[in-house]
C-alpha cells in the first residue's frame, strides 16, 4: 500500500485576535484597534498551512471540539481547505477549545486560553488504524497541552506516548510540536514521549525545559545544541529548535544549522503562529524528501510570511511563492 498523506492531531483551537495599543496596568483600560477570528493549535495552522502552500496528497483533521460556534468555525476552515475532518470528532461537554489573543504591533502578544474540549481528549479519541491508516506522517501537537494526554501514569509514560508509538508502529513517521507552558511535570511529559518521537519540533523556551539546560537567548549555539543533543539521547530521532535568530537540526548523525533572512520589523503585524508555519514548511519538504537545509529554509519562509497576518494560517502562500 502506499503511504500517503498527512495526519494533524491535538489541540483545535479557535483564536480571536485582539490588536491593542499596548498592555494596559491593572485596572485600566485599553481600546482594541481591531478583532480578526481563525483557527488555531498546532494540527489546525499545520494543516491549514499546508493546504495553503499547495500540499497535494491528504491532510487528515484529528481532535475533540465542541458543538458550539467555535466548532463551526473550526469545521467551516477545514471544509475550504479541503482538510478531512472524519477524525475530528464532537462532544457537547465542554466548549470548543479557544484563545482571546492580545497583540501590541511590534511588541508582544499574550494568550488567555480556555482548553475546553482539547482536555478531553484522550487516546481513545485517536483511531490511526480508522481514519487514516495510509498517511506517511502523524503530527502531534502540543504536548503539554493537551489534558488528559499529557497525564503521567504509574509507567512513566502518558496517552500521547502510547498514540505515537501505534503511529510508529502503522509505518508512520511521527512529528511532535511542543508549547511554552510553564506546567510542573513539562519534561516528565516530553520525556515520555521521546523514544516514539521521529522529529521533534521545539523553541528555545521549550528546549530548556524539556532537558533543565539553561539557554540564555535565541542565539545562544551552545545551549541550543546541548539541549538537542540531550532530546537526541533520550530518543528523539531527530531534533529541530527554532527561534527567531536562528534553527538548529540535529540527529545522532548530523547537525545543521540555518539562519533566517532579516524580516522588516514594520511588516510584522502579528508573530502568532510563526513557530507552526515554521513546523508546516519542514514538513512539506521532510514528505517530500528534501535535504535538512531546504527543509529549514522553507521553514524560515513560511515563519516570515505568517508574520505579516494577524492570524497564524492568513498570510502563507504557495510554496513557489515562498521559495521565490
Amino acid at each position: 500500500m502506499t503511504c500517503t498523506g498527512i495526519i494533524c492531531a491535538g489541540n483545535w483551537i479557535v483564536d480571536i485576535v485582539h490588536t491593542i495599543d499596548a498592555w494596559p496596568r491593572k485596572s485600566d483600560l485599553v481600546h482594541i484597534r481591531d478583532e480578526v477570528v481563525g483557527v488555531g493549535g498546532g494540527p489546525a495552522n499545520v494543516a491549514l498551512n499546508l493546504a495553503t502552500m499547495g500540499f497535494e496528497d491528504p491532510l487528515f483533521a484529528v481532535g475533540l471540539i465542541g458543538t458550539d460556534r467555535h466548532a463551526d468555525t473550526v469545521l467551516t476552515a477545514c471544509m475550504q481547505a479541503g482538510i478531512d475532518t472524519s477524525g475530528l470528532k464532537q462532544s457537547g461537554l465542554a466548549p470548543t477549545g479557544h484563545t482571546h489573543v492580545m497583540t501590541v504591533p511590534g511588541d508582544s502578544r499574550t494568550f488567555f486560553y480556555h482548553a475546553g474540549t482539547n482536555d478531553l481528549l484522550d487516546a481513545g479519541d485517536i483511531a490511526i488504524n480508522v481514519i487514516a491508516p495510509q498517511a506517511r506522517i502523524f503530527y502531534l501537537g502540543y504536548i503539554n497541552l493537551l489534558g488528559t494526554m499529557d497525564r503521567i501514569g504509574p509507567d512513566g509514560k502518558t496517552p500521547a506516548a502510547l498514540v505515537l508509538k501505534q503511529a510508529q508502529n502503522a509505518g508512520m513517521l511521527t512529528c511532535v510540536d511542543l508549547v511554552s507552558s510553564d506546567t510542573p511535570d513539562f519534561r516528565a511529559a516530553v520525556t515520555a514521549s521521546l523514544p516514539h518521537i521521529d522529529m521533534l519540533f521545539l523553541n528555545e523556551v521549550e528546549a530548556a525545559r524539556s532537558t533543565g539546560i539553561a539557554i540564555t537567548g535565541p542565539s545562544d549555539r551552545t545551549g541550543l545544541a546541548y539541549a538537542a543533543a540531550a532530546l537526541v539521547s533520550g530518543g528523539a530521532a531527530t531534533v529541530v529548535i527554532h527561534t527567531p535568530e536562528l534553527s538548529l537540526w540535529q540527529s545522532a548523525s548530523q547537525s545543521r544549522w540555518s539562519t533566517p533572512d532579516p524580516v522588516d520589523p514594520a511588516s510584522i503585524i502579528s508573530p502568532v503562529g510563526a513557530g507552526d508555519a515554521f513546523c508546516a514548511g519542514v514538513i512539506y519538504g521532510i514528505y517530500h524528501g528534501w535535504d535538512p537545509d531546504r527543509c529549514m529554509h522553507l521553514g524560515h519562509r513560511a515563519a516570515a510570511a505568517a508574520l505579516r497576518s494577524a492570524t497564524a494560517t492568513g498570510g502563507i502562500p504557495l510554496v513557489a511563492d515562498l521559495l521565490q
